[in-house]
């Protein structure tokens, strides 16, 4: 494996395998796998569990890491194409980026989503210009339209609770959120639910659905695993029957771009928060799934968070197992 961007460039059986290695490294460690092994880690945008994930992944497995941002560098980064560097920054991200992959042996981006253009992010333009510029294996931390590592993580939690496959009903809801957020973790969620072969339902109001080429895929995908994809704004129809409400916010795409366009839209959703009243006609142990960070009271209430439905931090920990897997994977072999 030299790259790990889309869960959709993989077979189902080779997720599977991932997954099988995530659990053994749980259980059986191996903590001198990549001794001597270097990670780069560049962040063009904040991250939590991300940061401290692949640090103890590759710590675990007897490596190590180092990590560059723009805010920490003391003559700044320039990420703009075409610009004229008469600025502050005395670096440009072009120059920058394979200087940092030729002192690991395995390099991570995270660059979110400027939320310009739609049909650009769709393409991810700005991560593969940045992952044309690397030479060594590449692992895409989240972009515009992508998350691997966190629907690896999430699939992974919902194997360990049983969830089924076949025949289990996967509810991506939008939630209300102030501001409008980017687009990968839905994106890349919808996929990785179709490929797991579940009935996937996209739950949001009118403004907020997922762009074409997504559904598309994702529906590709869930006719090959056997699962089905569908869209609706009716919240009773969405979650009857329901294993998963995972929860999450996203921009409008009907006014992808236009801030003020999207503010209107969204101000009169601030009902979008998932409750205990959205589980009643639900699976009995319907269970409630979110990237992480979470707006209490916002995008969720504390009684669904604390409660027994709740499996955010299970997500957050696997974080870290199936990331040592891709990372045992593309080192080891």
């Amino acid at each position: 494996m030299n790259r790990f961007n889309d869960l959709a460039d993989f077979s189902v059986a080779e997720i599977d395998s991932l997954l099988e290695l995530a659990q053994r490294l749980e259980r059986e460690p191996e903590p001198r796998a990549l001794e001597g092994k270097v990670m780069s880690l560049l962040f063009l945008s904040p991250s939590l569990r991300t940061l401290a994930s692949f640090q103890a992944a590759m710590q675990r497995l007897g490596g190590g890491s180092f990590v560059i941002s723009p805010d920490m560098s003391i003559h700044g980064i320039e990420t703009r194409p075409g610009i004229v560097m008469d600025g502050v920054a005395a670096e440009h991200i072009r120059e920058a980026v394979p200087v940092i992959a030729s002192y690991g042996d395995v390099m991570g981006i995270r660059a979110f989503a400027e939320r310009r253009s739609l049909e650009t992010e769709i393409a991810d333009k700005e991560f593969e210009e940045l992952a044309d510029l690397v030479d060594t294996p590449l692992i895409n931390m989240e972009s515009a339209i992508q998350h691997p590592c966190q629907s690896l993580a999430d699939w992974k939690t919902m194997d360990e609770l049983e969830i089924p496959r076949t025949g289990g009903r996967f509810v991506l809801s939008w939630a209300y959120h102030p501001r409008p957020l980017p687009l990968a973790v839905p994106a890349a969620t919808v996929k990785m639910a179709a490929m797991r072969g579940m009935d996937v339902v996209v739950l949001r109001p009118e403004g907020f659905e997922l762009p074409e080429p997504i559904m598309a895929q994702a529906r590709t995908l869930a006719q090959t695993s056997g699962g089905s994809v569908s869209e609706t704004a009716e919240r009773s129809e969405a979650l009857q029957g329901a294993h998963v409400i995972y929860a999450k916010s996203w921009t409008s795409t009907q006014h992808y771009g236009n801030r003020a366009g999207d503010q209107a839209l969204r101000e009169e959703l601030v009902d979008w928060c998932v409750d205990e009243p959205w589980f009643e006609t639900a699976q009995a142990d319907c269970r409630f799934m979110h990237c992480l960070p979470v707006r209490r009271g916002v995008v969720v209430a504390d009684r669904v968070l604390d409660g027994p439905r709740s499996v955010v931090l299970a997500e957050a920990r696997n974080r870290m197992y199936a990331q040592m897997a891709v990372l045992h994977r593309m080192l080891k072999g």
